[in-house]
């Protein structure tokens, strides 16, 4: 600070010994800041001596013009000996007790004060004990026409105003009033004072107290005039700290429900969007924007869904209710209590503009670590049995492998020995459409389209569709070639559409009959459970005509005199070798769903080839949620601007489409489909809700719909309202899959990412504190993203994530089995039935032996095992698409494959959860409960996947064959890379307090082996990410138990991103199914990699195929060179809503992906594709 220099008054001798002190003191505050302890002692000890015995010393020091006050106060601030400040604090008591230029003392204290108070946290708890609260009061009110002796005045009372029990106190005694004494609409005058007094009321009515003496004194439409006068007078924008000091008062007032109340009737909402609005175009006016929409945001009244219930429209009776939990709960409720709008003011006093409510971020650090396991006997896996051997014996059946012999077993025709289910052959069926000249003129909604086929409850039907009825004399149709339809590759990112060559007159009407892939059969038309023969929209079905054996000719559809067009499915067969469309159409057959899905998505039967062309972060633009939310408010606003029309609606299972020709038409009605309602707010603007998982009232993020009747061009927005999850990677870059059935046909059969200004946030829809676990004040929050259709008649389907059906699942376990080698051991069996009626498959893959000799059975015998399982939340696709990697690698034929079938048996439970995935689920089984929390203690009836693979574990641990590797694969929304969670006692130990003797942490370091090797291999995965801490709320997952309970050490989830990567070769990208399957084929090859260092003896043959140097690997490393960091499994960087980000990973550091021996045998690009080749 600048020290001040003596002066003296007129009269007053200038050789005063005081004056001389003070003048010493001034030169040794200025010049050695105080470095001779002893000597501002001795100063100030003297000062203090004289004004205590001279009463002329004391009126020196406080006659005006004189500036020893400032003298001693600037020693003050500047000294660090304790003597002296003593020595100086006893000389300001003494001069407080002086009546003269009293006034002149407390403006100096009072500047002091308001510079020390901000260091001190228990500033404000200090002053209130010691009484000086009243005394800033008292003075305050004495002064309120001084602005000199206001401002530090005011200044002090902020600091003690961010204490709670100060603001309630100072409230008690009418600070609040004298503030809007001082508060005045626009001014150049004093507006330090000004902003000073704002601080100070902001901070007073964070108290609910105070902010209900605010509302309750009118005093709310009072800022409101104030701060629009402030607006439109603050022409340059050069006191926006008053105005942004107006709008935090606001905040903490809206905070409770009378002040959002009082906000709203003062007409708020039109206020601070119109001033916003003015605002927009002046960037350094972002910070008044942000608070005025999270002020907008929270007095936006809150609604309820509109929906008749927050239940699952669907349900399933379940075999017995579960005495206790969420479903039981469910199931005991009330009619018409399962949804409440709440409006609670719990847990809003501690909103901040942040509004990132994470569930673990709600809590501080420490408190995160409240659920890591303590409990170091519940870290120690379990040395007794929990189940006898006799109960166990059953599941011998499923081990064949570790007891067969092969003995009758012809070796020069392997296939002999083996039994498989033999392949469907491919059919090249014609898909029947509607040509332009079957459509009615004039009325093309009433054109006919492709129908359902409806089957009765419990029936199945049958191969054989029934032929058409007779037509009459048709007139000639071709059909269309597949030599017409390539598919066409991308180069350099874009697309190639030189090669399509559309049929002639097909282009404009091709799609507009073309709207879903019926099932054959036999029956009336209509939905299932939708009553008699009620058509949804309104059309004739045509057949999918197949071709009866070779050489036959294709049959063509005919409807009521129209003529139907053939179109051929896209030939994917060698980009697809393990996808066939009539096989598809097969499994879905013997699929049982609970609503008795009749109908194909194009998606799902025309297949999946992924782009070429690399598919981007997405770059978030600049002030695009604050746009959404503007647009959102306008709602309220101008409200007869809202449409409000509902057009899909599965609530209504007679006619869920509402087809007026005028809007979009949505439909979700088919297997892993997920979208219950959809109502159109303005002409291109449409509110989507999800449905709850089955037995269930929440759980709301995997959407799977079809949108058709589209305008090329029109910039359509999609709002999903009922997300649930605090914070999304939708925030980070992360965009929704498309899939255009026009671009299929044209071929270019793929889901690409789309979707343009995305943007997660909190919405006015109140979630009841039912379904939010019993917390209140809970909103549901919105997804949105804006898309415009490039093909006119398109018929368009969007999702969470790239589908993965289970009929799917079936399709490509049927086609690998059909391509299995004579070296290949493969055995399929059906684990166990679900609730629904669907089978959960369990494959044994390893490596024929070479004869039948002793040596060569034993070694079958005693290859170790590896589980694996997947897809136990529905909702997590990519699960599947990296165990569909798995899979092929195993399968194929590669060098690699046949080193790793001859070192491990596997057994792999691919679909953990076949309910969940069939009937669009997110989370849950038909049980409406996780299976992945049922590990501990499951229910051969309500979780029989997860009790028959529990019990398949035990098994093996009760026989000692314990797994070497247990993986389970997950899919994760909120973080990139993928990555691995372990288990570890000392890792978990280290993250708490608890003491534990070195003994009882005696732990091998193999468990991070295996994350180690794959991130030198696989380029997505981030070993940074991974985490191997036990936590309480994950002792009922897969692995955690099996680890426990099983005793293997190497218990993994490997997670994977649904957004993209940060690190690595994909920096940057969003990842695709071909970046997933690697990741499952470099699973393979790492497990390779863990065989030679468990037991490099045993692949000395095999020595060229894993010339891995052995420093890359070392098992006996110590923690600290790969420290653990402690991952929440939901953990992402908070999306703070004044914020907008463009990409939260471009900050990262760059890391460098090549950390392995170029020379290693990990699966390279051209490797890896080699390999699918092989496939065919």
């Amino acid at each position: 600070m600048n020290k001040p220099k003596m002066t003296t008054e007129k009269g007053v001798p200038s050789n005063s010994r005081v004056l001389m002190l003070l003048g010493q003191l001034e030169r040794l505050s200025r010049d050695a800041m105080l470095a001779d302890a002893e000597i501002g002692r001795q100063i100030t000890a003297k000062i203090l001596h004289l004004i205590q015995t001279q009463e002329k010393t004391r009126k020196e020091i406080m006659s005006k013009g004189s500036s020893g006050m400032e003298v001693i106060l600037a020693t003050l601030e500047n000294t660090q000996d304790l003597q002296t400040i003593l020595n100086i604090l006893y000389i300001l008591n003494e001069l407080l007790t002086v009546g003269g230029g009293r006034r002149e003392l407390m403006l100096q204290l009072h500047s002091l004060l308001a510079k020390v108070g901000p260091k001190d946290r228990k500033f404000g708890v200090k002053a209130r004990l010691n009484g000086a609260l009243n005394v800033t009061v008292n003075l305050l009110k004495q002064n309120l026409q001084n602005h000199k002796l206001l401002l530090p005045c005011l200044q002090v009372l902020r600091v003690y105003s961010s204490n709670s029990v100060n603001a309630v106190t100072l409230g008690k005694n009418g600070v609040v009033e004298l503030m809007f004494k001082i508060i005045g609409p626009y001014s150049k005058k004093n507006t330090s004072l000004l902003k000073v007094s704002l601080d100070t009321l902001g901070a007073l009515v964070k108290s609910k107290t105070n902010a209900r003496r605010v509302v309750d004194q009118a005093h709310v439409p009072v800022l409101l005039y104030i701060y629009q006068d402030w607006h439109r007078n603050d022409t340059r924008h050069r006191h926006m700290l008053i105005r942004k000091g107006i709008l935090g008062c606001l905040k903490n007032i809206t905070n409770i429900k009378l002040g959002r109340k009082a906000f709203i009737d003062a007409d708020g909402m039109r206020i601070l969007y119109n001033t916003s609005t003015e605002c927009l175009p002046v960037r350094t006016l972002d910070p008044l924007i942000n608070t005025s929409s999270l002020i907008m945001r929270k007095c936006f009244p809150k609604n309820r869904l509109p929906l008749p219930t927050i239940k699952s429209v669907f349900h399933h009776q379940l075999p017995h209710v579960p005495a206790g939990g969420p479903v039981a709960q469910l199931y005991n409720q009330p009619l018409g209590v399962d949804d409440v709008v709440d409006e609670s003011d719990d847990n809003e006093d501690a909103e901040t503009e942040n509004d990132t409510e994470n569930e673990e971020e709600e809590k501080d650090h420490h408190a995160g670590n409240d659920d890591i396991e303590t409990d170091i006997s519940k870290l120690r896996p379990k040395e007794t049995h929990s189940r006898p051997f006799e109960e166990l014996k059953i599941y011998e059946r499923f081990f064949l492998e570790l007891s067969e012999d092969f003995q009758g077993f012809n070796f020069d025709n392997p296939k002999s020995g083996v039994t498989a289910t033999p392949a469907a052959p491919k059919s090249h069926r014609p898909i029947i459409v509607p040509t332009a000249q079957a459509l009615p003129p004039k009325h093309p909604t009433a054109a006919p389209l492709q129908g359902e086929c409806h089957l009765a409850k419990g029936e199945h039907p049958h191969p054989e569709a029934s032929p058409p009825a007779p037509a009459a004399t048709p007139a000639p149709v071709h059909p269309l070639d597949l030599d017409t339809i390539n598919i066409t590759k991308d180069q350099d990112g874009c697309c190639d559409h030189s090669q399509i060559q559309p049929h002639p007159g097909l282009e404009q009407e091709l799609v507009q009959g073309l709207e879903r892939v019926a099932l054959e059969g036999a029956g009336p038309q209509g939905r299932a459970g939708g009553g008699g023969g009620v058509n949804r929209h309104n059309r004739q079905p045509p057949l999918l005509a197949a071709r009866q054996g070779g050489g036959a000719e294709e049959t063509l559809a005919e409807e009521e005199g129209g003529e139907g067009a053939v179109l051929e499915v896209p030939d994917t067969a060698l980009l697809l070798p393990l996808h066939d469309p009539d096989l598809y159409v097969e499994m879905v057959k013997s699929t049982s769903s609970v609503p008795q899905y009749s109908e194909v998505a194009y998606p799902d039967y025309f297949g999946h080839v992924a782009p070429t062309f690399r598919e981007h972060i997405l770059e978030r633009v600049y002030g695009v949620q604050r746009t959404k939310i503007f647009q959102d408010i306008e709602r309220l606003i101008h409200p007869n601007d809202i449409l409000d029309k509902v057009v899909y609606d599965l609530d209504i299972q007679s006619c869920p489409v509402i087809d007026d020709g005028e809007s979009l038409k949505f439909n979700s009605q088919f297997e892993s489909g997920n979208l219950r309602k959809a109502i159109q707010v303005r002409k291109f603007e449409y509110d989507l809700i999800l449905n709850s998982d089955i037995n269930s009232n929440h759980y709301h993020q995997w959407f799977y719909f079809e949108v058709s009747g589209m305008r090329v061009g029109a910039p359509y927005r999609f709002n999903i309202i009922n997300c649930e999850k605090s914070n999304s990677q939708f925030n980070y870059g992360m965009q929704v899959l498309m899939y255009s059935v026009q671009e299929a046909i044209s071929g270019r059969p793929r889901w690409v990412r789309t979707g343009t200004d995305i943007c997660y946030y909190k919405n006015h829809f109140s979630r009841s504190s039912i379904a939010a676990g019993g917390q209140k004040g809970k909103s549901y929050y919105t997804m949105t993203f804006s898309m415009t259709f490039n093909h006119k008649d398109d018929v368009c389907y969007f999702a969470y994530h790239y589908p993965y059906t289970y009929s799917t699942l079936k399709m490509h376990l049927q086609k690998l089995e059909a391509l299995r080698t004579p070296q290949i051991y493969m055995r399929q069996d059906v684990l166990c039935e679900t609730l629904g009626g669907n089978s959960c498959p369990l494959l044994t893959i390893t490596a024929m032996p070479e004869s039948t000799s002793n040596d060569q059975i034993c070694q079958f015998r005693n290859r170790p095992l590896v589980f694996l399982s997947a897809r136990v939340h529905p909702g997590e696709t990519n699960a599947s698409w990296v165990m569909k990697g798995t899979l092929e690698f195993l399968m194929g034929s590669s060098p690699l494959a046949q080193s790793l079938r001859e070192a491990y048996i596997f057994k792999i439970v691919p679909m953990l959860n076949p309910d969940g995935v069939v009937n669009g689920n997110h989370r849950c089984s038909l049980s409406g409960e996780d299976l992945n929390r049922q590990w501990q203690s499951p229910s051969p009836e309500l979780h029989p996947t997860i009790y028959h693979t529990k019990s398949l574990l035990q098994y093996l641990a009760a026989i000692q064959r314990a797994p070497l590797v247990f993986c389970d694969y997950h899919g994760h929304s909120r973080k990139k890379n993928v990555f691995m969670y372990g288990c570890s006692l000392k890792e978990t130990v280290w993250q708490t307090n608890i003491s534990a003797t070195s003994c009882d942490l005696h732990e091998d370091l193999g468990y991070r082996t295996l994350p180690k090797i794959l991130s030198q291999t696989a380029p997505a995965f981030s070993m940074a990410s991974c985490s191997f801490v036990v936590e309480r709320s994950k002792e009922a997952t897969a692995r955690v138990v099996v680890w426990r309970e099983i005793g293997v050490q190497r218990s993994y989830t490997m997670e994977s991103t649904l957004c993209g990567c940060d690190q690595g070769k994909y920096k940057g990208l969003q990842i695709g199914t071909r970046e997933l399957e690697e990741m499952g084929a470099q699973f393979c090859v790492a497990l390779l990699r863990l065989k030679r260092l468990t037991s490099p003896l045993e692949l000395r043959n095999h020595a060229h195929l894993l010339d891995v140097e052995s420093d890359l690997i070392e098992t006996r490393c110590k923690v600290t060179s790969s420290p653990s960091t402690y991952v929440l499994e939901d953990e992402e960087h908070s999306f703070m809503e004044e914020v907008d980000y463009s990409a939260e990973s471009g900050d990262e550091p760059d890391n460098d992906p090549d950390t392995a021996d170029p020379h290693d045998n990990h699966l390279s690009d051209s490797d890896y594709n080699n390999h699918r080749d092989s496939l065919t």
